[in-house]
């Protein structure tokens, strides 16, 4: 990134009011959840659009996964109208810090806010996709007070999902991270399919989640070649 050129950069703040009308960024197998970081680089001249509003408004847009897995989130030909159909719900995030390369490019920081059901998608703006949001449908409030997960538990999964695929993973760096941040950063991190990382998405509450996290984690299966890369690659 060192040899990269910028010609501004910045940082936002979390949004003081949640909007009705939200642009959205269809990405395959990219969970974004409330308290989480996603890293994102927006390359397409649709979304580059969409940042640059968002950046010049509320500073919010949501991230959400279209039904069909897209293989690596790649552009294809006629990309400009291709308009796949998108689940139901979706996470919105505030732009963190951010940096414009000179080519128009962006590469910026989505912190996690709520999640949001789609109402209806509203006609394209300037490429991009909106849809009018219900936030009130889902409760993001996390655990009631006194709530503690299952921390044994997900530790002992977690080593077996690791063992499971290979993965050397630094459990001991976990301790630290509070309840709710840890069921959150896992379902993020760990390199779930498209509709795994949907189910915990849905769940209605923190502690759903957790039991969903769970069970995944206990699957230990390696993913199928043909599953889509869960990275964001847009």
């Amino acid at each position: 990134m060192s040899d990269r050129k910028w010609s501004r950069s910045g940082r936002g703040k979390p949004p003081e009011v949640l909007p009705e009308i939200l642009p959205v960024f269809p990405l395959t197998g990219v969970l974004l959840l409330p308290g989480t970081v996603q890293p994102l680089h927006v390359f397409e001249q649709r979304y580059r659009n969409m940042v640059a509003d968002v950046l010049a408004g509320g500073g919010l847009f949501g991230i959400i996964q279209p039904i069909v897995p897209r293989q690596d989130n790649q552009p294809t030909p006629g990309a400009e109208t291709d308009h796949p159909e998108l689940y139901d719900v979706g996470c919105a995030g505030w732009v963190g810090d951010w940096k414009e390369m000179e080519d128009g490019a962006y590469v910026l920081q989505l912190n996690g806010h709520s999640r949001f059901r789609v109402i209806e998608e509203l006609p394209l703006h300037r490429g991009y996709r909106r849809v009018k949001a219900d936030f009130r449908a889902i409760d993001d409030r996390g655990a009631r007070d006194g709530w503690q997960c299952d921390r044994t538990a997900l530790m002992e999964a977690l080593a077996g999902y690791g063992d499971g695929l290979g993965l050397e993973l630094s459990i001991d760096q976990l301790k630290a991270v509070g309840d709710n941040d840890l069921i959150n950063a896992l379902g993020v991190a760990m390199p779930f399919r498209p509709e795994e990382k949907q189910a915990l998405l849905e769940a209605a509450t923190l502690v759903e989640r957790e039991s969903v996290l769970l069970s995944l984690l206990r699957l230990a299966e390696k993913p199928n070649d043909d599953d889509p890369a869960p990275a964001p690659v847009n």
